[in-house]
């Protein structure tokens, strides 16, 4: 009852508690093997199933249906694991193939070296500043980096 209505550890436990009352009745044990397929214990199962047929080996229920069941739950159990042991060496074996070699020496990598210098090297230049004062007069300032040119009270308009 237990079993049908998806109560699963409590199943096991009255099962156990049935075979540790009779450890002679092959019901009992192959209701403990039926519990803990329910619980996926596969191999438990199995073992109680033998121990149901060796009690009454002419039960052809636990021959057919129950031993056979959980013996193909284990074949499957046991090549579900070896897939999952070779996935898991051939994640292994691609993280531990090694990193290429670059040559850091050659032609593309000093060219973008060099334009890359080239580049911070224009950045780094000194600014020019056009001044248009109010009365109109233009005046063209050149920037050094650590003091920039403020120019007088009359700036009009600033552009670089």
């Amino acid at each position: 009852v237990l079993m049908s209505l998806h109560e699963m550890f409590p199943a096991v436990h009255a099962a156990e508690m049935a075979v540790q009352r009779n450890p002679r009745s092959w019901d009992a044990w192959q209701t403990l093997g039926r519990a803990q397929l329910g619980l996926g214990e596969i191999a438990l199962a199995i073992r109680s199933f033998q121990v149901s047929l060796h009690i009454f080996p002419m039960n052809p229920e636990v021959w057919k249906e129950d031993l056979s069941w959980a013996r193909k739950l284990h074949e499957q159990q046991k090549a579900t694991k070896t897939e999952a042991v070779q996935t898991l060496a051939k994640e292994k074996e691609l993280a531990q193939e090694s990193i290429p070699d670059y040559d850091f020496e050659s032609d593309e990598i000093v060219a973008v070296c060099a334009a890359i210098a080239e580049k911070e090297k224009a950045l780094s230049a000194p600014k020019t500043v056009v001044i248009v004062s109010a009365s109109g007069t233009v005046e063209t300032v050149t920037e050094e980096e650590n003091c920039p040119t403020t120019p007088d009270e009359t700036l009009f308009i600033r552009a670089r």
